[in-house]
């Protein structure tokens, strides 16, 4: 129990099944389908809320909407992996170096870059100390920190 408590506190997708899958998959799905029908509405929100307004869109429910869906996608995705830190930090801010501020191609690239890191970070993480395994988080940790320190830094010149 212990074993499994710490690989939860620290990412693991050691414990996918199924019939674990099923229920995030539904919420994936429906989060990725509806993310990018507010695309406008994150690029208008991108000049400001009262530029947004003018643009004639309601802030206030988009910001509540976005709120929903992110505790929704998040709140899955946690109870089936556990905490795996620094993806949702980190590789919005790389795609959007790459490629650009619209969210009508941020939003999807966003979703394929952070699906690939976890993949990846999963595979180094199976790899690195076979036949024993190091949680995902930490993986991600040795990835993501220096990067999110270079944004602070880069942030600040």
């Amino acid at each position: 129990t212990l074993r499994t408590l710490t690989f939860w506190n620290l990412g693991s997708l050691n414990g996918a099944s199924y019939p674990r899958l099923w229920p995030l998959l539904i919420v994936a799905v429906g989060v990725a389908l509806w993310l990018p029908r507010r695309a406008a509405a994150l690029n208008a929100m991108l000049l400001g809320e009262s530029e947004a307004r003018h643009l004639g869109f309601n802030v206030e429910r988009i910001k509540l909407e976005l709120v929903l869906c992110t505790a929704l996608g998040v709140g899955a995705a946690v109870a089936a992996a556990g905490l795996i830190g620094f993806i949702g930090l980190v590789v919005p801010h790389l795609m959007r170096l790459l490629v650009g501020p619209d969210h009508r191609v941020l939003l999807p690239a966003s979703l394929l870059a952070g699906a690939s890191l976890l993949l990846l970070a999963d595979l180094v993480a199976r790899l690195l100390l076979a036949p024993a395994e190091l949680p995902i988080g930490i993986v991600t940790a040795l990835i993501g920190a220096p990067f999110f320190l270079y944004l602070l830094v880069r942030g600040r010149a």
